[in-house]
């Protein structure tokens, strides 16, 4: 017999069920009950001193554990984590903002309500600029799935995701059929062979190659696979600012981090005179590769992120990341020895 939850129950089973174990936050009216049914729940409640600060412990919990969630009343709180929410979005930090609002029933013309900003759509709409998904649960009949489509994009994309929630919504009966499950991102068979055949190509003809570790190896869950290539081929190792703590900087391949034109110099010529850099979840930002007197040439680059894969001058779409570095360290990559090691 299918199950028959609230909304609110739905939601913080979903939570509950992909490792989120405490939610941040700040209570306020249009969110209080939603809130009653999180401390009825699994889900442990830590309130903080403000908006703000929930949003940051918010944003460090999701670097950890993987997914993090924020929890605050509409306007008020809601905008003042936008901030917060951001910093999570350019660093690719996967936070579900959970926020309370007016109820549908109240939405009537010019009504008296507070924390309103011009219309009740303001806030919704300022949080998709910095989001890869949102939703406004105002249908009991599409609520399972606005709310699985948005924790799926957080889950897939590492991104935060936004769920308002408006309070006469929150103990609106739904019929369960099914728990929301992460939905896996095929590879096209084709183009990860292709894709596959260039990089072990360029990388077993190298003569001076070198891993740039970024941080969506830490985000994914990559370090053992990392660590992987790094033994089975003994190529060099360098991380970036953001992805300082990726690998241990005890490992016998690390070379230190690598920051351009600002970081030690001979880590800024060994990744710039390469003929083969590995660039494995890396951003390259203004501040890594762009402020240097001898910048990264691309052809030859071999780019790989969650969102984009270039080989040299090549794009290959419809790749999965995660399954990619799992097939690339099981492939026949030639072992490189007597490679330069800094002091």
């Amino acid at each position: 017999m299918d199950e028959q939850l609230t909304i609110g129950e739905y939601l913080i089973k979903v939570l509950y069920k992909n490792n989120i174990k405490h939610i941040f936050g700040i209570p306020g009216d249009y969110v209080l009950g939603f809130y009653d049914l999180l401390n009825k729940s699994k889900i442990n409640l830590v309130t903080t001193c403000d908006e703000q600060g929930a949003g940051f412990a918010a944003d460090a919990y999701a670097r950890i554990n993987g997914l993090g969630a924020v929890c605050v009343t509409y306007c008020v709180g809601g905008l003042k984590i936008l901030n917060t929410t951001a910093e999570a979005y350019a660093e690719k930090s996967p936070v579900i903002v959970i926020s309370g609002a007016p109820g549908i029933n109240e939405r009537k013309k010019y009504p008296m309500l507070h924390h309103i900003v011009k219309n009740f759509d303001t806030q919704h709409n300022i949080f998709r600029e910095v989001t890869i998904a949102t939703t406004v649960l105002d249908d009991v009949d599409t609520a399972i799935s606005d709310i699985d489509r948005v924790i799926d994009s957080v889950v897939r994309y590492k991104i935060p995701g936004y769920i308002e929630l408006p309070r006469d919504m929150v103990n609106k009966k739904i019929i369960l059929s099914r728990l929301w499950n992460i939905s896996k991102v095929q590879s096209n068979k084709l183009v990860l062979q292709e894709a596959l055949k260039e990089t072990i190509h360029m990388i077993n003809y190298s003569k001076k190659p070198v891993v740039v570790a970024g941080v969506e190896i830490q985000r994914y869950g990559l370090q053992n696979l990392l660590l992987e290539l790094l033994d089975k081929t003994g190529i060099p190792v360098v991380s970036t600012p953001l992805s300082k703590s990726v690998i241990n900087e005890n490992h016998p391949s690390y070379l230190g981090v690598y920051e351009s034109a600002m970081g030690y110099e001979e880590v800024r010529e060994y990744v710039e005179s390469s003929d083969c850099v590995i660039l494995i979840g890396t951003f390259m930002t203004d501040v890594d590769f762009g402020n240097s007197p001898t910048p990264v040439d691309q052809g030859k680059t071999i780019n790989l992120t969650s969102s984009r894969f270039l080989i040299k001058y090549h794009s290959f779409e419809d790749v999965n990341f995660q399954e990619f570095i799992k097939k690339l360290c099981k492939s026949k990559l030639i072992k490189k020895h007597n490679l330069y090691q800094l002091a």
